[in-house]
């Protein structure tokens, strides 16, 4: 076995280098497919639909609003033809299977309290915010909201908080519960002001809460009117983005925009960005254009003006009242300028071809735009994008992008309601499927070959003591860097810094720990599983208690560590998410029912190989094509701060040095001291000395890959920072970048082998889940209550646990892929996770605190979830100190408890806990 594991690795390793290198996968233009919904109607009463400028756009209760606008129904305004505003509320449903209906409901019920446009629209659940605008004669102060009753077919008003002061031709998005105004002008002639104002929507329902607008410092730059404004993740927090606008001045040329700046909520803080460019290094003005959040990191900017034009109008218009004015002011009748410039005006509008159609894409990451595409036809001006779930050729709903009406050049509307989705990618190569397909052969064939040595449950969990050091060592290392792991520490060093370094390292402090105070106990205890010890030394409750969270904790760990990489791997190769479950569940159960735990470690040491090799390669094909190397990369790195690691603030609601250690140190206390799934490789080798060698590889392992996986994330940012037009802004999820990377810029073969890489890290965790959680049901419950059952028959048990745990992982993955619940799951998930930082603290007071007693214990592991809970609740901390809080509370209050409560029975802990390791073990306390 031994020989035959490297010969299968480097043959797929040899035939996957054969593709060509120079070979590609090409990305090509991330774009988004335009079509259109059924065009705006005419408004009730009415037979003509010019097109409408400045509605209000929002989703509320599935349908689609439209309320409000201004257009010229009568004859364009360079003919003299006269503005009018409207007070109609249009209305799109979703048809029983999530489709459009085909027609617009109007509705004389449907109207705003007076005719508006050219204010902000905020879709929320509670209904669409209408706020500010102008009309014919002024601009609006007030706040509305709009609920659409689709019973009723009406529109419920409620008034909100009116504004400081009237406003109009401004941005605004929600972030978070929090609704933000930049810019705009506060009368009709008015100067372009720096308004920044906030309404916290969460304080609407609190008894006391304070319901108002506020007003906020403003950015560091010149007021505007008509800017664009999105909301999106800068890797660190939800932030406001705001971007170009023109500045009026009274006797001279408007000033074109092109500036950019980010406010970050947390911090109160404005940073001027990147000019808007569509990447080739000149600056763009796009006011009036419309903004979104695109993918996980970047924001869309379509259309727009760039203002040119504007400027030709501008002074034309100014000349005409120039002349009109001499014209008033003498007996001329007029003069030949003066038909001129008539003529000139109304032949420039009426041969305006319409506003851009480019799609400028802004990657908040690495502070950069590029031109990600562009339509058929000119997008419009001042109307707004909204997102829409729907079902346009059935199946499950998703998310598109609507852009209703708006101003198709000046003074032409258009009826067209846009509707856009992401073009579809080229996925996988068909070297790629034949890698993926060679190597998820070899592990099959790992358990088939294994399957003739498993002979008794010793064999199935313990591998018969028969692994090398050095092998359970990766085994290790390789349960605890599960897909996820591989591709949330590169995304995490890529979207932000390496300050997250320092929570992986603590294992190294904690490797002598385990090795010279855990390990002794359980290989002299001989215990197939961490809970018997606990048994040994408390009692039957308390080792079945712990054994049953690490069952569900590990029952939740499976559906998630299938979900997520399954979801991420969709985005980048195109496979179907259920197929990805599907594949990966299927084989683990194969291997692990017929290998056992040795088919579980060998496959671990295969994937580790791939994973890091993989992560190499990535590292020094962008180093190879950056301008000085790999120092020239680092020092990019390095200049954009991506290298920092260490923040000394005395701050536990932030990932500091102080919160990161102290949190890994608990959780690296608790993977490797009473995780099932770490405990048990332990026991896979013939002696303690080797299992030690094995932990200490592990930890000397850790420090370097960990590094690696950091130096991935900076090389990534590196190179999108270099090349910002091969990143796909559809990208629904940082944590899918390397994975991304991987099947857009490595060669065919080796980008399949690093992606079957992650398959393999994600199966390494289910694997290891599956047999660990079968040896707990096998030997805490079945074992226990069954001591005299033969070993054919335990063996039998194990496998049948480990298919009823693998098959109930994939279901379990499959329904949370087909379904809306995953903010439930995760609550779910979460209520597990306050009892893990317990059950290691429960392990501390087995071993180190003699006085320690099985009720004290459980009493601690309660206190400890109830801690966890309190922080997770009122205290604003990191998550990353949970697992400390909770070890430390169920160690502090478990002793205490144990204190002051006596114990119910007499017994002895000589041989159990660590002042008496030398001790012979007489008897079991109760």
């Amino acid at each position: 076995m031994r020989k035959s594991l490297p010969i299968a690795l480097f043959s797929l390793l040899a035939f996957a280098g054969c593709s060509d290198t120079d070979e590609n996968h090409s990305s090509g233009d991330a774009v988004f497919e335009w079509t259109s919904l059924p065009d705006l109607p005419p408004a009730h009463n009415e037979s003509n639909q010019s097109g409408l400028a400045g509605p209000y756009v929002g989703v509320h209760e599935g349908a689609l609003l439209v309320a409000g606008g201004a257009n010229f129904p009568e004859q364009m305004p360079w003919l003299g033809g006269k503005k009018i505003w409207w007070d109609d509320v249009y209305v799109l449903e979703k048809d029983a299977t999530g489709k459009p209906q085909k027609d617009w409901f109007r509705s004389p019920k449907l109207k705003l309290p007076h005719p508006i446009a050219y204010g902000v629209a905020i879709s929320t659940e509670k209904g669409v915010i209408c706020i500010g605008g102008s009309d014919a004669e002024r601009i609006h102060a007030d706040v509305i909201r709009l609920q659409w009753l689709p019973k009723e077919k009406e529109v419920k008003i409620q008034p909100l908080p009116d504004l400081p002061r009237p406003l109009a031709y401004m941005a605004g998005v929600k972030v978070g519960d929090v609704v933000y105004l930049a810019g705009g002008q506060e009368t009709a002639k008015g100067k372009a002001t720096k308004n920044f104002w906030a309404l916290d929507l969460s304080e609407e329902d609190k008894p006391d809460g304070d319901f108002t607008w506020k007003e906020l410092p403003a950015w560091p730059g010149p007021p505007r009117v008509l800017p664009v404004a999105a909301a999106q993740s800068d890797g660190r927090n939800d932030c406001f983005f705001l971007f170009s606008g023109r500045l009026p001045k009274t006797g001279m040329p408007t000033e074109l925009l092109t500036d950019a700046y980010k406010y970050e909520p947390t911090s109160k803080t404005w940073t001027q960005l990147a000019d808007v460019s569509s990447g080739d290094g000149q600056t763009l003005c796009v006011m009036a254009g419309i903004g979104a959040p695109v993918g996980a990191a970047h924001v869309g900017v379509f259309g727009g003006a760039d203002g040119k034009r504007f400027l030709e109008i501008e002074a034309m218009n100014a000349r005409i009242a120039a002349l009109k004015n001499e014209v008033e002011n003498t007996t001329k009748k007029g003069s030949v300028e003066w038909d001129e410039l008539q003529a000139k005006h109304r032949l420039f509008h009426e041969k305006h071809t319409g506003f851009s159609p480019d799609v400028l894409a802004y990657h908040t990451i690495t502070n950069t735009w590029t031109k990600m595409g562009e339509a058929d036809t000119p997008f419009p001006v001042t109307t707004q994008a909204v997102e829409w779930n729907l079902s346009i050729n059935g199946g499950k709903e998703r998310s598109y992008l609507i852009i209703p009406s708006g101003e198709f050049s000046p003074g032409v509307r258009t009826t067209e309601v846009l509707l856009g989705k992401p073009a579809g990618k080229e996925g996988f190569g068909t070297l790629d499927y034949v890698v993926v397909g060679l190597y998820l052969t070899v592990l099959v064939f790992i358990g088939v070959y294994l399957a003739r040595k498993e002979k008794s449950p010793e064999d199935f969990f313990k591998a018969g003591g028969r692994i090398p050091w050095w092998a359970a060592g990766l085994s290790i290392f390789g349960t605890q860097l599960s897909a996820i792991t591989f591709m949330a520490l590169p995304a995490k060093a890529y979207a932000t810094d390496w300050t997250y370094l320092f929570g992986n390292l603590p294992i190294v402090l904690v490797a002598p720990l385990i090795v010279f105070c855990f390990l002794p106990f359980y290989r002299k205890l001989d215990v197939t599983t961490a809970y018997e010890y606990l048994e040994k030394r408390f009692n039957a409750v308390v080792r079945l208690v712990a054994s049953s969270f690490f069952i569900l904790l590990q029952l939740a760990r499976i559906g998630i560590v299938l979900l997520l990489p399954s979801l991420a791997l969709q985005v980048v190769t195109g496979v179907d998410v259920n197929t990805c479950i599907l594949v990966m569940g299927v084989l683990c159960i194969i291997y692990v029912t017929m290998g056992g735990i040795e088919a579980v470690i060998w496959t671990d040491v295969i994937q580790v190989v791939v994973l890091l090799g993989g992560a190499i390669y990535v590292v020094a094909t962008i180093a190879g094509e950056t301008a000085g190397g790999f120092q020239g990369m680092m020092n990019q790195a390095d200049a954009a701060e991506k290298l920092r690691c260490v923040d000394l603030s005395w701050n536990l609601s932030e990932p500091t040095l102080w919160t990161l250690m102290l949190g890994g140190l608990a959780a690296s206390v608790i993977s490797y001291g009473s995780d099932q799934t770490v405990v048990q490789r332990y026991l896979t080798t013939k002696d303690e000395q080797a299992s030690a060698r094995g932990i200490w590889t592990n930890a000397a392992l850790t420090i370097p890959a960990t590094l690696l996986f950091f130096l991935v994330g900076a090389a990534l940012y590196v190179f999108y920072t270099n090349n910002p037009e091969t990143l796909n802004p559809h990208l629904n999820t940082n944590d899918a970048i390397l994975p991304f990377f991987v099947v857009d810029q490595l060669p065919d073969g080796i980008a399949g082998l690093v992606i079957a890489g992650l398959f393999a890290a994600a199966m390494s965790s289910l694997d290891s889940s599956m047999n660990s959680v079968a040896a707990a049901v096998t030997t805490d419950f079945h074992g226990r209550y069954h001591p005299d059952a033969s070993d054919e028959r335990k063996l039998k048990v194990a496998r049948i646990a480990t298919i009823v745990v693998g098959v109930a992982g994939t279901a379990l993955a499959l329904v949370l892929a087909g379904s809306d619940i995953k903010s439930l799951w995760d609550q779910f998930v979460d209520f597990l996770g306050l009892f893990g930082g317990g059950l290691g603290g429960l392990f501390l007071l087995a071993l180190f605190a003699d006085k320690a007693h099985a009720k004290g214990a459980l009493i601690g592991l309660v206190a400890s979830a109830v801690t966890v809970f309190s922080l997770k609740t009122w205290a604003p901390v990191h998550p990353w100190f949970y697992a400390f809080a909770g070890l430390g509370s169920c160690f502090l209050i478990g002793l205490i408890a144990s204190y002051l409560i006596p114990r119910t029975a007499t017994g002895s802990t000589a041989g159990l806990t660590w002042s008496t390791r030398k001790e012979s073990q007489r008897s079991l306390p109760l």
